[in-house]
């Protein structure tokens, strides 16, 4: 049996809120500052050769996980090994062996050509001076950056730069890529470019674990995903054995002008789907709504608010997406 790529086993991370003051220290004085776990107790198992996906909000515990993998923190707890090593142990080892993109991460020298950016970061990764022009040149074509290699980064536009983040972490030819939320800030088109760069990769045998908050994106790239929240991973499958867990056909999204009580109209609602969020701002109540059949339940949406006194004033039905699966198990939406 092939060793997974990742694994984790009871993974946490606790951090500490503000600085103890050197007068502290000295006079001994009690820590008092406040703890939170930004990863608390993760256990995971990623294939080789899998595109395996973090889907989580902002403050989930993603980026805390992935900076665990790539030896930047030490775990509070727990084991990790990456492509069999134990990266506390041996971290040389696992850096020598994956490539990482990570968020927030100014990893690229703006006033440096693209071409001298990866002459700088081959030396810094050990790539052997007789294969760095061979890599450069593989990298390169990888991330189709051919034709700008000369031009400085300074003048790339943001989907470029991060192709060419994407290209550094090539350079040490890893079995296993790190991308965190490798399409942020992106339009539709750098998005879409760069995720057909990530299935490459896959199809090249490498393995590929990233973070997204882009439900789509999850759904379209990943052969696993799991949804963390609040540190905690809350599911874990491929993304339409996740949908499947919404027993439902459609999702309705109802806008409605309300005056006075809507509970009412909310329990009738009720007996013709599962009601999964309804939140009332200044008038209008918006409602989301797992059903077998819009068909069935949108008329019966305008009875009941007809009814009620109310107006239905906008009706979007969509299919089933990760975000429902996400809304379902913590009763918050992934942008919330």
């Amino acid at each position: 049996m092939t060793a997974p790529a990742v694994e984790t086993k009871n993974l946490v991370k606790v951090f500490e809120k503000g600085r103890r003051t050197i007068w502290q220290r000295l006079r001994r004085e009690p820590d008092r500052r406040e703890r939170f776990r930004a990863v608390d107790g993760i256990d995971l198992r990623v294939e080789s050769g899998e595109i395996f996906g973090l889907l989580g909000p902002n403050g989930a515990g993603k980026t805390t996980t992935m900076k665990m993998l790539a030896t930047l923190l030490i775990p509070t707890s727990g084991t990790i090994r990456v492509l069999g090593i134990d990266p506390l142990e041996r971290p040389r080892e696992v850096r020598a062996r994956l490539g990482a993109m990570l968020s927030g991460e100014r990893s690229l020298y703006w006033k440096l050509t693209a071409r001298e950016n990866l002459e700088y970061f081959a030396a810094l990764y050990h790539v052997p001076p007789t294969e760095t022009d061979q890599r450069i040149a593989g990298v390169l074509t990888a991330v189709k950056l051919t034709d700008r290699a000369e031009d400085y980064v300074e003048r790339y536009s943001t989907g470029m730069r991060q192709r060419l983040a994407l290209a550094r972490a090539l350079l040490p030819d890893p079995p296993l890529i790190i991308l965190d939320e490798p399409t942020v800030g992106l339009d539709p088109q750098a998005s879409r470019d760069l995720r057909d760069r990530v299935r490459e990769l896959r199809a090249q045998g490498r393995t590929v674990l990233l973070t997204t908050h882009y439900m789509e994106e999850a759904d379209q790239l990943c052969d696993r995903v799991a949804i963390i929240d609040h540190g905690r991973i809350v599911a874990l499958d491929t993304p339409a054995a996740l949908k499947r867990t919404i027993r439902a056909e459609e999702v309705v999204h109802l806008e409605i002008g309300v005056v006075g009580d809507d509970a009412p109209m909310l329990d009738r609602l009720g007996r013709s789907a599962t009601l999964a969020r309804s939140e009332r701002r200044n008038g209008t109540l918006s409602v989301t709504a797992h059903c077998a059949s819009a068909r069935d339940f949108v008329p019966a949406a305008f009875d009941a608010a007809r009814s009620n006194g109310a107006t239905i004033r906008h009706v979007e039905v969509v299919p089933v997406t990760l975000e429902d699966v996400f809304l379902a198990l913590t009763g918050r939406q992934l942008r919330e």
